[in-house]
């Protein structure tokens, strides 16, 4: 007997092309069948009218503990992950302690554990403290768990030590992910621009994204190994990106929701839901964006799941922290910005929130087949919706989607054969 039949369901499989009306059945925590199924099950899942696709998976989470955990924590994290349709969460280290050792990494398992939701896979630190200065033991947190290397929040401004840190990461296998921002251009709080002038607010121009990329795609393409930029916002740096993988380089790249669909005209209102890091850019950056997302430029979508404490967001624009929460009503979001504007369509939106991620890892996942772990999102493309932050699983509301109205939701979230989600 199957422990799970989900029947009647558009079964979305980005990783093998298939895309059709069947049933998907899970027994012990694996994909058992996929197809027209008649035996029974435990639980049976009517998926009428919805997606059945492999479980969501996310690049990009602060999920704050150990440190801050008013803010958020691995457990509230993950609740929040399933909730948005989202099976497997990357932490970002830029946690109190950074995440640069390997009791660090075997922590952050050990709390994804206890809570059973989704799985959180750790993110080492690239250098020590995040400093930028020595490189971590990035061996002996990737035997301990880790998937992957950041040091998100900064970007590695030494060049000689980004390029040791790649002949390292190549070494091991395993990815660099870098917040592409040069730090003595990145001292200001908006987009430098036009609206920035207007509201007297500093500015951080596009160029502090793209000196630094330009620079790590030269040494990727000295060294090798595999390179993966996080939250690009600039036109600039998708056109980087494109000629990069032109020339065949091993790099990855992702857009958040907020970057997608905001632009600095945003900030206007000096609402401090708006001030993210990098910041939000121009119309023109926004549609670049789009369009490279829908052309496969830019092959990953990422929250940037960034929790902050009331009293952190309820300052005036220039001093508050930068960040916004996304998990759940990532789905919602990214139809938004680019289903329902006819960029991409389903099968394509759930690539690059499933297999594509998934390869930039490295990693068994996102993916429906006869014997994976199944880990299964199912999707109603056409519910209506409105944005609740009340309602959240996040510890923070730090979210200026608040009210939005929005079409297409995760209804059902299925981990490792466990149902962790319903609506």
């Amino acid at each position: 007997m199957n422990d799970i039949l989900i029947k009647n369901g558009r079964v979305v499989d980005p990783a093998s092309g298939r895309d059709e009306q069947a049933d998907v059945a899970i027994a012990r925590g694996k994909i058992a069948r996929i197809g027209k199924v008649k035996a029974a099950a435990r639980q049976t899942i009517d998926a009428a009218g919805r997606i059945v696709c492999p479980g969501l998976i996310d690049l990009h989470v602060h999920c704050r503990e150990p440190g801050h955990e008013e803010e958020e924590t691995i457990a509230t994290a993950a609740e929040a992950a399933v909730a948005g349709g989202f099976t497997t969460i990357l932490a970002m280290p830029n946690t109190h302690p950074p995440m640069d050792n390997e009791t660090a990494v075997q922590y952050v398992l050990q709390r994804a554990g206890e809570a059973g939701l989704a799985r959180v896979l750790p993110v080492g630190c690239i250098t020590n403290g995040r400093e930028g200065k020595e490189l971590s033991e990035m061996g002996m947190m990737l035997a301990a768990g880790a998937v992957a290397f950041s040091d998100d929040g900064d970007g590695v401004a030494s060049t000689s030590v980004m390029q040791r840190a790649l002949q390292y990461a190549k070494m091991l296998g395993v990815p660099l992910m870098q917040h592409c921002q040069e730090g003595d251009l990145a001292g200001g709080v908006m987009n430098s621009g036009a609206v920035a002038v207007r509201l007297g607010l500093g500015g951080i121009p596009a160029s502090a994204e793209q000196i630094m990329l330009r620079r790590d795609l030269e040494l990727v393409e000295r060294i090798g190994g595999r390179y993966h930029v996080q939250h690009v916002t600039s036109a600039g740096s998708v056109e980087l990106i494109r000629e990069a993988k032109a020339r065949g380089l091993p790099v990855t790249a992702e857009a958040t929701p907020h970057h997608l669909l905001l632009t600095d005209a945003a900030c206007s209102s000096y609402d401090p839901n708006y001030k993210v890091n990098p910041p939000l850019r121009s119309a023109g950056d926004v549609d670049a964006l789009r369009a490279g997302v829908a052309e496969g430029t830019i092959d990953c979508l990422a929250t940037d799941h960034a929790p902050h404490a009331r009293e952190e967001k309820e300052l005036e624009f220039g001093l508050a922290a930068f960040g916004i929460i996304g998990l759940e009503c990532a789905v919602g979001l990214y139809a938004k910005a680019l289903v329902q504007t006819e960029l991409v369509d389903w099968p394509e939106l759930i690539e690059r929130m499933t297999i594509a991620p998934a390869r930039a890892i490295n990693r068994p996942l996102g993916r429906l087949a006869v014997g994976a772990a199944a880990d299964v999102t199912i999707i109603d493309p056409k519910a209506r919706w409105t944005v609740d932050t009340g309602k959240f699983r996040s510890r923070s509301r730090n979210c200026p989607y608040d009210g939005w109205r929005l079409v297409g939701r995760a209804v059902t979230t299925i981990v490792a054969g466990q149902v962790k989600f319903a609506l």
